[in-house]
């Protein structure tokens, strides 16, 4: 009889429970499949996104969380006390909301700094002050300083009295994130890197260890759309002889439009016997090079060089007001060219700019435009437009395999069935096609 109180009977609410069917219970439908046995399967929950209010059951009260910080903040109504039940969802979300518009979520706690302490401040001002120094020398162009200035002053209204022993990578995420306008990637990469430039260089220089290590950029993704030569003869019939001048010499030379070819000056020019080279530095790889120019670039280098010949220090492309070349000219300039064609009604050109001319010349060399279809490889490419080869590949390495297949058949050792000059006759052929 003892034994008898440890028998119970199964019934069929509990047998749901347990996925036994009893065939006596209308009301229970058979498992569609068997659970394994082992350890009892969690449901799974989907976890809130950052920065939205959650509920912690331990104490009932929600919360958010800091942006870069892990740390819990309770959510208050409007008469201060702590929202508190799982039903509240709404009134949490509600005072979440009213904590952004007071720009309390986005801000980082800034805990007191102690004597000597370094300050995200104090690490921008450096950089600054790095920067004017090296555009005085020449050594950084005055695109940069701006630029950096702008990113580095909205960035010390953020959190410039945080230490930087304070500072998270989650900071630098939160401070984006909170300008609607920087959705692009390219924009998130040029912000970060001046970021990063300011802390390396206080690393390198002051032996300040860097809290932003490991902070990833978003990836490259270049437009390198290029002009047809009906749009090129477009855009040089839609504006004026000082820009027209600038794009045709950009188009020809592939040079950086404003850091490079805009600084040019008559010292960099030498005359050769057989024919012209310029000296370019570029100060996005701190290195000089010497390129070769097409005779109608030499031509019109000359022309220039009348107006301003050597000891002039002057540029030789500029505008109507015999000022050079600069980065907001030269966009708000190609803008209006952009309407003035309606060109920004086109889904593909209304993606063209003025480096757009830098990527044409390179499409043109490596699909042999100006030598018979002979297309130059990317090593070549790489030393005209003062790029590494790496560089270079990653961003033109399709068309260069569209182009320059030859050496490709000639390493697995298959030659061309066709003889030099016919080769030579496709490849203009082709490249003609290419250039329309």
């Amino acid at each position: 009889m003892a034994k008898s109180k440890g028998v119970r009977a199964v019934t069929a609410h509990q047998n749901r429970g347990q996925g036994i069917v009893n065939a006596a219970d209308p009301d229970v439908k058979p498992p569609t499949a068997s659970r394994p046995r082992g350890r009892p399967s969690r449901r799974s929950k989907r976890r809130q996104s950052h920065g939205s209010a959650w509920h912690w059951k331990q104490t009932d009260t929600w919360y958010y969380t800091l942006p870069g910080t892990k740390r819990r903040v309770p959510l208050l109504d409007e008469d201060g006390q702590r929202i508190r039940g799982l039903e509240n969802r709404q009134a949490a979300q509600l005072a979440l909301a009213r904590v952004r518009l007071a720009g309390e979520a986005s801000q980082p706690e800034e805990i007191p700094a102690t004597g000597g302490e370094w300050l995200v401040a104090r690490v921008c001002s450096e950089y600054l002050q790095y920067c004017t120094r090296g555009v005085e020398r020449g050594e950084l162009s005055q695109g940069h300083l701006e630029g950096a200035t702008w990113v580095l002053n909205d960035l010390c209204q953020y959190c410039g009295a945080l230490p930087v022993a304070q500072l998270k990578r989650g900071h630098i995420q939160a401070w984006m994130d909170a300008h609607p306008t920087w959705k692009s990637s390219a924009t998130r990469r040029s912000v970060i890197a001046v970021v990063q430039a300011a802390f390396n260089s206080a690393a390198a220089n002051h032996d300040l260890s860097n809290p932003l290590k490991g902070l990833k950029r978003p990836a490259s993704q270049p437009k390198l759309h290029s002009l047809s030569r009906e749009d090129e003869q477009a855009l040089y019939k839609a504006t004026d002889e000082p820009f027209r001048n600038f794009l045709f010499a950009a188009m020809h030379t592939g040079l950086r439009p404003f850091s490079e070819l805009a600084r040019l000056t008559a010292e960099h020019v030498e005359v050769t016997d057989r024919g012209m080279l310029w000296r370019v530095y570029a100060t996005k790889t701190k290195k000089v090079r010497k390129i070769p120019v097409r005779p109608e670039v030499a031509e019109l280098t000359q022309q220039l060089m009348a107006a301003a010949p050597h000891g002039a220090r002057q540029p030789l492309f500029r505008n109507s007001r015999g000022t050079p070349w600069t980065k907001v000219a030269g966009v708000a300039r190609f803008v209006a060219i952009r309407k003035t064609l309606g060109w920004d009604q086109d889904p593909v050109r209304r993606r063209y700019s003025t480096y757009s001319c830098r990527h044409t010349f390179a499409h043109r060399m490596l699909s042999g435009y100006w030598n018979g279809g002979v297309g130059c490889s990317i090593e070549t490419l790489a030393e005209l437009l003062g790029d590494t080869p790496k560089v270079a590949f990653d961003h033109y390495g399709r068309e260069w395999g569209q182009h320059y297949q030859e050496p490709l058949w000639a390493a697995i050792g298959v030659t061309s069935p066709a003889s030099p000059a016919e080769s030579g006759a496709d490849g203009a052929d082709g490249a003609s096609d290419e250039a329309e």
